[in-house]
């Protein structure tokens, strides 16, 4: 058999071969962390990432959501992603701000007014424009914010005024932010994870709690509470990340593809806060517990010791508070 016929037999085998060779080359089992559990918003909508991107890939690239801290906190988290062992995580940017301060401004008191113009501010060209030093400064690749609702407080005892929250240990997510600010109200701020808080609150080992509405209600944080401070003091917000060496990897079309189906499930997660926070309000106050609402001026001094600290830190503070004024 001459070569030509020979070749002629055997190239396209050999063709097919190295395209599924190329194909499975390019194809990705990415793996996605969260501290959040199964039900929770984030962690659907994680899911629903996943299912949407295997989708549109063919099914060429798939995503295994660990949820509930499988893979560790958000810190060894963020050391995985770092490092590549981690693909694809939805953290809170607390953890990103204990690496990037910068980020710290975004939990600036009473930067938000309610929870739609949270989420102004969080689609706002400034605040997508603090993703861009990620890369560089974190190691990993920032493709959108989510959020969970802003923040109230849980306490096992009566809260008539700010001076009755000093001395008390009150759980916190373990972030500067947040810890400055309760630091200034003269409270205690006592980090700890969001596994072991139910029963810390039941047994007194904190006195208070900070959280937002959804969790209040669903994980029934009232049971041991005698008020629910609706104070709506802080934003809480979560950013999309992926890591920066698994980035690099990626085609153009898949960090295309996978910019786009990333940010279009975190926006969803802004909108499904903005329409359900209320209605978790009015359910804790189904409760028969004390449930009071305050503002700025409850926090007295607080807010301008918390502004003075940060806007040293931060300075992205100054032009997101512009952005929080024009978009009221």
């Amino acid at each position: 058999m001459g070569f030509a016929k020979l070749f002629s037999r055997v190239a396209p085998v050999a063709l097919s071969a190295l395209v599924l060779t190329v194909g499975s080359a390019f194809a990705k089992e990415f793996r996605l962390g969260l501290i959040t559990p199964p039900p929770h918003i984030w962690t659907k909508a994680a899911g629903d990432f996943g299912e949407e991107l295997s989708s549109a890939s063919g099914g060429e690239h798939t995503v295994t959501v660990f949820p509930s801290r499988q893979l560790g906190n958000e810190a060894q988290m963020m050391q995985q992603l770092q490092t590549g062992a981690l693909d694809m995580a939805f953290l809170t940017i607390a953890e990103v701000s204990n690496r990037v301060p910068d980020f710290g401004a975004l939990y600036a008191p009473y930067m938000a007014n309610d929870i739609g113009h949270a989420g102004r501010i969080l689609r706002s060209d400034t605040a997508k424009d603090l993703l861009n030093s990620l890369p560089q400064k974190a190691g990993v690749v920032g493709l959108g914010y989510g959020m969970a609702g802003l923040r109230q407080i849980v306490s096992r005892d009566p809260i008539e005024t700010a001076g009755d929250l000093s001395g008390k240990k009150l759980r916190i997510t373990p972030f500067e932010p947040i810890k400055d600010f309760y630091n200034s109200v003269g409270a205690a701020p006592t980090p700890m994870p969001l596994p072991a808080v139910y029963d810390a609150l039941a047994n007194g080992q904190v006195d208070a709690i900070d959280m937002d509405a959804e969790l209040i209600w669903k994980l029934k944080y009232y049971d041991h509470a005698d008020t629910i401070l609706v104070s709506n003091h802080m934003m809480f917000p979560m950013v999309g990340l992926v890591s920066a060496k698994v980035w690099k990897g990626l085609s153009k079309e898949d960090r295309e593809m996978i910019s786009t189906i990333m940010a279009k499930h975190l926006d969803g997660v802004i909108d499904t806060y903005v329409e359900k926070e209320a209605g978790w309000l009015k359910d804790v106050e189904g409760t028969g517990k004390t449930v009071r609402e305050v503002d700025a001026t409850f926090f007295e001094s607080a807010i301008g010791d918390w502004e003075n600290t940060w806007s040293e830190k931060a300075p992205a503070l100054t032009d997101l508070r512009k952005v929080a004024e024009d978009t009221k």
